[in-house]
């Protein structure tokens, strides 16, 4: 029988090809809010069990729009899976996030305006707590996993999630800057508020790949050069995973386990039937 996985990790589709990733199986998942972006893979890392969703399909078919966040973090929560560590890559507002630099993100600004943002809407809902989107716990984890690296990274930071699939203007990055943001990229968002409702820990591992377009004397941001710093930098992030999984303590619990607690506000008597069913994944252990 397959175990819980203790850790799931969403990013690229060749992310997973551990040397030691033992035990491997592919499972296709159908959940009520249809297929996720690709099989999920699970496998046996430092002996603990794990989980891997390739967030734009398998050879990257999906563009950041198109990508089904609700059916992803569903999937993952059907599976049992308490944390996800997100791996991708973004561009710097700031002169000191350097390319190949690393960087454990704290705050999200939401620029996006296409996605579905919520696993509730008509007939229930739920007004989660993301003051601090990012599971501080699982981000400490994060952090001591990336020091073992000896990896350049920064702790912190306000990471902008913009619509895509194009890069910014000039001006869409200056004005980014005068905000004090401090990364930019495309896929954070709607991604840490449904692990939120999920009640799933939630961290991200952002890998700088460029200046985004501010930067005068730096070349301007293409697709080449986002794939050869993500190239380099799958090493460490491969390392990082292996030293996650062997702190994670899987008895500890976490605030982020009881983020519905307070947040469903419908009244019981007027929850929509069909909605309920759709979320009993969710929802139940609140009502019953």
């Amino acid at each position: 029988m397959q175990k819980t996985p203790l850790l799931a990790v969403i990013g690229g589709s060749g992310l997973y090809n551990f040397e030691d990733l033992a035990d491997i199986k592919t499972i296709e998942i159908d959940t009520p809010f249809g297929k996720p972006s690709s099989p999920i893979t699970l496998g046996t890392l430092m002996g603990k069990p794990v989980a891997f969703l390739a967030r734009h399909g398998i050879g990257h078919t999906l563009s950041p729009s198109d990508v089904p966040y609700r059916a992803n973090i569903f999937a993952l929560k059907m599976l049992g899976v308490k944390r996800i560590v997100s791996v991708s890559a973004c561009g710097s507002l700031r002169e000191a996030y350097a390319p190949g630099h690393i960087i454990i993100p704290s705050q999200i600004f939401d620029f996006t305006h296409k996605r579905e943002r919520s696993f509730f809407g008509k007939g229930l809902v739920a007004h989660v707590s993301v003051a601090d989107p990012f599971c501080e716990n699982l981000s400490n984890v994060l952090e001591e996993a990336v020091i073992k690296t000896d990896s350049n990274y920064h702790r912190g930071g306000i990471y902008i999630t913009i619509e895509g699939p194009r890069f910014s203007t000039k001006g869409e990055s200056s004005l980014y800057r005068q905000w004090g943001l401090d990364i930019i990229g495309m896929t954070a968002s709607p991604e840490a508020f449904l692990a939120r409702e999920a009640e799933i820990c939630y961290t991200t591992m952002a890998h700088v790949t460029d200046y985004d377009v501010w930067h005068v004397s730096e070349e301007t941001v293409t697709v080449d050069m986002v794939i050869r710093t993500l190239s380099k930098n799958i090493s460490i992030a491969q390392e990082t995973i292996r030293q996650m999984v062997t702190m994670i303590d899987d008895t500890l619990a976490c605030d982020c386990q009881d983020a519905l607690q307070n947040a469903l506000i419908t009244d019981r008597d007027y929850i929509d039937p069909e909605k309920q069913h759709q979320l009993e994944l969710l929802i139940n252990k609140y009502l019953d």
